[in-house]
């Protein structure tokens, strides 16, 4: 196999290509792509917002399930054949992929190959965030905005196998009402106003998960709870916010900005193997399930990226490469 398929950006606008692949590394797994995921990320690259990491790869998509096709010499935990799905630093939107082996898992048992491309990113997010970097225990207080996002689906999701209360913030009362059958605890329809008051009589928040950032920053410091911890994964609010550093120090306050996407490989691989010994089970026990909203042909790439920047999805959106 030396080429591939794939999606190119070109002045913010995806072509399919014919091009040669990269020789595989000696710790390195190339999957057939199946399927491939559809992220913010995506959206945000495309329009020259978010480069790629330093030597990753600068085509689209950060998660894929698919066959294992080759493995680099160093490699014994995989053979060809494999079904898998693997967490990217980019190079998903492809017919296929190399992808350092530690970021490479089995399919969990029960999960088909779509459902599989819709897990790792999402699941690793919100797992790393809340739970890794926030530690996040059960009896504290969860408050994820964009709820009905495929990331905020996840984190409603670990929140309800933990044991612990969840908020969330969405678009529209259909969103909330997902929301809450997927296990939020309550919610609040920012078309109604801020979110601030509903969440204090809730009991406020010891972690919150935040895309937002700008507009929310001030009223994320409200809601926090002493000790608590705010983490920033995404700017839709805008990147500029005054801080109350009285609440900060008051309050004991954490405020961390937190990218997956640029983290260490060896980072990427401890997060996966987490999610392997902890998550997988809980999806073969049904415990935890992959929300797709929507699967288009590989073909419509450009389209599922339009339909994602509209905010109107809840769930995954995957492209279907083969």
């Amino acid at each position: 196999m030396s080429a591939m398929f794939a999606w190119q950006n070109e002045q913010g606008v995806l072509r399919q290509q014919a091009l040669q692949l990269p020789e595989l590394a000696v710790d390195e797994v190339q999957i057939a792509v199946h399927y491939a995921g559809v992220n913010r990320a995506d959206v945000l690259q495309l329009a020259g917002q978010y480069a790629p990491p330093p030597g990753s790869s600068d085509i689209l998509g950060l998660e894929v399930a698919g066959t294992v096709v080759a493995c680099g010499a160093a490699v014994s935990q995989f053979g060809l054949g494999d079904s898998v799905c693997a967490l990217l630093s980019g190079g998903g939107y492809a017919s296929h992929v190399n992808v350092p082996a530690g970021q490479v898992a089995p399919i969990p048992a029960g999960l088909n190959m779509a459902q599989a491309g819709a897990i790792c990113e999402v699941f690793a997010t919100a797992w790393f965030n809340c739970f890794m970097l926030a530690q996040l225990q059960p009896g504290e207080r969860l408050l994820v905005h964009a709820g009905a996002s495929a990331v905020g689906q996840a984190a409603i999701q670990l929140a309800r196998w933990q044991g612990i209360d969840c908020f969330v913030t969405v678009g529209s009362d259909e969103k909330l009402q997902h929301c809450l059958q997927l296990g939020a605890s309550a919610g609040w329809n920012r078309q109604h106003g801020d979110f601030a008051t509903a969440v204090k009589a809730w009991g406020g928040a010891d972690v919150i998960l935040d895309c937002v950032g700008g507009s929310y920053l001030a009223s994320n410091q409200q809601v926090l709870n002493t000790d608590g911890r705010l983490l920033l994964i995404g700017l839709l609010g805008g990147r500029y916010a005054e801080v109350d550093m009285g609440l900060l120090l008051i309050k004991r306050q954490r405020l961390q900005g937190s990218t997956l996407r640029s983290q260490p490989t060896a980072i990427k691989a401890q997060i996966m193997a987490q999610l392997q010994q902890q998550l997988w089970p809980q999806f073969s026990s049904g415990q935890l399930t992959a929300t797709i909203d929507t699967i288009y042909p590989f073909a419509a790439a450009n389209q599922a990226l339009m339909r994602l920047a509209t905010n109107d999805t809840m769930g995954k959106l995957l492209l279907q490469v083969q």
